[in-house]
């Protein structure tokens, strides 16, 4: 992703009779004023920063019950809304929507999106999924939901699965990541399980995606974590909440600019710290529609400058 720019505006400045001689961006290309002319009162426009993201993605999950009647046109309208890749999910119609994985992949093509990664059940069945998902070029296969665990013990043999997942998914060619909840942040007998699955996972073979919606439902504070372990968050949704309610509140996302998280400032960290991906992901539409908000969530990423 490219990073931030300022674009500097021409100015007209008064000269001397012998005028100081300025560098282009600073000065107007008439020169000095001659005698008699006024002096501008003009004042120059503000520096305009240029948008830090050149291209960002969607989590179909955001726009299921369209996907589920008409994914070719929910797809086409995403695409037209601005967003450059999806993320899908593994429901009733698959990771493909009721097409062959060539299928869906042609028609992306066709209307100018790339499916960057899905998420998926990958306790069933990975092998096929990932070579089916790196046929046609998609990166990242993702763990959606694990579920809150009564004891560390229980965590152990779910982390060691993800560097088996790790380990399939690279044998594929594509990446293996987890994405987090609130749970995760929530700790057990002593300890926060997100903790210990960045702590005892391979780097190698296992990523993450940071919902950043729920670490701040959790309590938590997302540049920590970003900061805490470099390069280990590839991923993130990019999901607001609603300004003013209690954490106790669970769903309350809404369209992104709208809440009270501050996505700027976050999202400059998180590039800093190895972040790759952005992909919008609104779950609550008050008074709104899925596609409605997803086009407005699509409008401010498109505008989004990083702190």
């Amino acid at each position: 992703m490219n990073h931030s720019r300022r674009k500097f505006f021409q100015f007209a400045g008064a000269a001397a009779a012998s005028a100081l001689i300025l560098p282009n961006w600073a000065c107007n290309s008439e020169g000095s004023k001659t005698d008699g002319e006024a002096e501008s009162t003009t004042t120059p426009e503000a520096p305009v920063a240029t948008p830090s993201l050149t291209e960002y993605g969607i989590q179909l999950w955001s726009v299921r019950d369209d996907m589920a009647k008409d994914p070719k046109a929910v797809l086409k309208q995403l695409a037209t809304a601005g967003y450059k890749f999806v993320e899908s999910f593994e429901g009733e119609k698959g990771m493909y929507w009721g097409m062959k994985n060539t299928e869906f992949k042609s028609y992306l093509d066709e209307i100018g999106l790339t499916m960057f990664s899905s998420h998926c059940d990958t306790n069933k069945d990975l092998e096929k999924k990932a070579a089916e998902a790196a046929a046609i070029g998609v990166n990242y296969l993702i763990t959606p939901h694990i579920g809150a665990q009564k004891s560390m013990e229980d965590w152990k043999p779910i982390v060691e699965g993800f560097n088996k997942n790790g380990e399939i998914c690279k044998k594929a060619g594509i990446r293996y990541a987890y994405h987090n909840h609130a749970y995760s942040f929530e700790p057990v007998d002593g300890q926060l399980p997100q903790d210990y699955m960045l702590n005892n996972t391979d780097p190698g073979i296992v990523d993450f995606e940071m919902d950043i919606y729920w670490v701040v439902t959790a309590g938590k504070d997302p540049i920590e974590y970003l900061q805490k372990y470099p390069d280990r968050f590839r991923l993130c949704h990019v999901k607001d909440r609603i300004k003013d309610l209690p954490l106790t509140e669970r769903e309350a996302s809404c369209d992104l600019g709208t809440g009270s998280i501050d996505f700027a400032k976050i999202l400059g960290v998180a590039r800093e710290k190895g972040m790759k991906y952005y992909i919008v992901e609104q779950e609550r539409w008050d008074n709104s529609t899925p596609m409605k908000s997803a086009e407005a969530d699509a409008a401010y990423m498109s505008k989004l400058v990083f702190a």
